[in-house]
């Protein structure tokens, strides 16, 4: 092995043994290592030489460029492989090595800036006289006193620092303690705050309900009273009393539509929207509205037309709401296209499974600054008022709600001056839904009516809990392909009602959407979606992600509508 002899010692007898471990100890101190490593070393020469010393055993100590070498060559005609010895020097240095005949100690030194020239350490260990027992075991107390003063300093510098670790604990804990009593807080004012609004939805849908029905009586006895007048056996009038009359009619006419809306309006709000499917003649329906709108068309000067693709001419809908929506989309076209046309078409969309309708007109136009408000209740586009046209800013958010309920969505497109197009897409195969039953836990009943809407043609069954323990008996019960998840729930929350879910095996593996008005991350990296603004396709893409059958769908973005 390379490197360069110090000192040869002899180990004919136990004597030499302790002289063995101090020449070692003192080659180790000369080769630069630290005191604990010297005794390291020292102690397992002591050990590897109680094991081997006798008649003609010698101890040969080399220093190589990183390490100290000490071989020691034994006559003991048994193996030293497995003895006590060679096992605890084993766990003393960095290598002990059994030859045949030899036993090779080896121990790592550390880099150092200046060597001691070999010829002062050979000079230094020569000086080194054998020593007796008693020497050598003062010599031994002196370092285990030593390594005693040592490991007490370690255990004061490591009780200082378990000091300063459970300090910093507790302020951890003090300050985890306050974050939580804050976000139960928040949770409460959240509570709170999401009653209100639904008191105050609530409210304002019995308002419009009732101010509707009051105005409507009286709006209908006026144009049954104007058509009296002008109709059939009344008292002739003259050319401007016939005018005039009709102008109150024509007005009581407008405040009838307006005021229907807002009746629409609020049964869309309070979740009252339940289709009825049937298959409906799309061309036969398309047809009907042209003889019904054409007058209107032809007194602005606009042609209306409808082109219907023979594959889309029969879907699977609710009839009157579909009706709704379209003469609303052609009402809305023909009143702001001043010259012209106005186009209902209608084609199959097969690679997604729908049926896409879209109303194009050559009118004004929107900017792209106010399309992404058109659907807000009561917004109307500034400008817009130009053209003789009277209404709330309720029809194409009433439109959209009554598309969602029909499990489709209803976009708009449009370029100023140049026109615009509404498209409506519905699905095409109703009858194949791609979940059996889904469970909406939500306290939020007009949420749910709302999200069981934005389901209807996606799964079979639509079960509803209004908290965590009414979701926990109906899962029981039933369990379910997915359920949506509200984290805010009087009794039994969101959250406890996930953790309830992951101790129950039967529950564990039921996928999961959190659907909540404060969207945060949920517990397993679940979808998350927020209430404002949500879409059908969103729920419905968050559904299939947390199945395992699509990307996306979690996340808190959502489109302007």
């Amino acid at each position: 092995m390379a490197g360069t002899e110090l000192i040869r010692v002899r180990l004919d007898t136990d004597q030499d043994v302790f002289v063995l471990r101090r020449v070692g100890r003192a080659a180790a101190e000369l080769a630069g290592m630290e005191s604990q490593d010297q005794i390291r070393v020292a102690t397992a020469l002591s050990e590897v030489g109680r094991e081997a010393y006798g008649q003609g055993a010698t101890a040969v100590i080399t220093l190589g460029h990183d390490q100290l070498v000490i071989t020691i060559r034994h006559t003991r005609p048994s193996g030293l492989d497995h003895s006590e010895g060679l096992e605890l020097a084993g766990r003393l240095v960095d290598d002990v090595a059994v030859g045949d005949g030899s036993v090779t100690i080896t121990k790592r030194l550390r880099p150092r800036p200046a060597t001691v020239p070999l010829d002062v350490i050979r000079a230094d260990l020569a000086k080194l006289a054998p020593i007796s027992a008693l020497e050598e075991l003062r010599e031994q107390n002196r370092e285990l006193a030593e390594t005693l003063e040592d490991v007490l300093r370690l255990n004061s510098e490591l009780q200082e620092t378990n000091t300063g670790v459970l300090a910093m604990y507790n302020q951890l804990s003090a300050e985890l303690e306050e974050t939580n009593r804050g976000v139960v807080a928040l949770y409460a004012e959240l509570d709170e705050k999401s009653g209100q609004l639904r008191e105050t939805i609530e409210a304002r849908n019995r308002f419009w309900a009732t101010v509707s029905h009051e105005l409507r009586t009286p709006l209908n006895s006026v144009i049954g009273l104007v058509r009296l007048l002008t109709g059939p056996g009344g008292e002739p009038l003259t050319q401007e009393q016939g005018h005039q009359v009709g102008l109150i009619g024509d007005s009581a006419q407008t405040l009838l539509e307006l005021v229907s809306e807002l009746l629409d309006m609020a049964k869309a709000e309070s979740g009252r929207l339940d289709p009825q499917p049937t298959l409906v003649d799309l061309a036969r329906m398309a047809g009907q509205l042209h003889v019904t709108m054409r007058p209107t068309s032809e007194r602005a000067g606009v042609t209306l037309s409808h082109e219907i693709a023979p594959e889309a001419a029969e879907l699977y809908a609710d009839e009157s709401m579909l009706l709704r929506i379209l003469r609303n989309l052609l009402s809305n076209a023909l009143k702001f296209t001043q010259s012209g046309q106005v186009v209902l078409a209608a084609h199959a969309d097969e690679a997604r499974g729908e049926i896409v309708i879209t109303v194009t007109d050559t009118g004004i136009g929107i900017s792209e600054e106010h399309l992404r408000r058109v659907f807000e209740d009561f917004y109307q586009v500034p400008g817009s008022l130009q053209v003789k046209a009277k209404g709330t800013g309720l029809g194409l958010p009433y439109a959209r709600r009554l598309a969602e309920a029909l499990a489709g969505t209803l976009e708009l497109t449009s370029t100023q001056g140049e026109g615009t197009t509404a498209t409506l897409r519905l699905p095409h195969q109703i009858g194949t839904p791609e979940v059996e039953r889904v469970l909406i836990a939500d306290d939020d009943e007009v949420f749910r009516a709302a999200a069981r809407r934005m389901l209807y043609g996606f799964t079979v069954h639509v079960d509803e809990a209004a908290d965590g323990a009414a979701a926990l008996d109906l899962m029981a019960a039933t369990p379910p392909d997915v359920i949506l998840v509200d984290l805010l729930m009087p009794r039994v929350d969101g959250n406890v009602l996930l953790h309830e879910m992951a101790e129950d095996e039967r529950l564990s593996g039921i996928p999961v959407v959190v659907v909540t008005i404060a969207p945060q991350r949920a517990p397993g990296n679940r979808p998350v979606l927020s209430k404002h603004g949500l879409r059908r396709e969103q729920l419905l893409q968050a559904i299939r992600s947390a199945r395992g059958g699509g990307e996306g769908g979690g996340g808190e973005e959502n489109r302007d509508g």
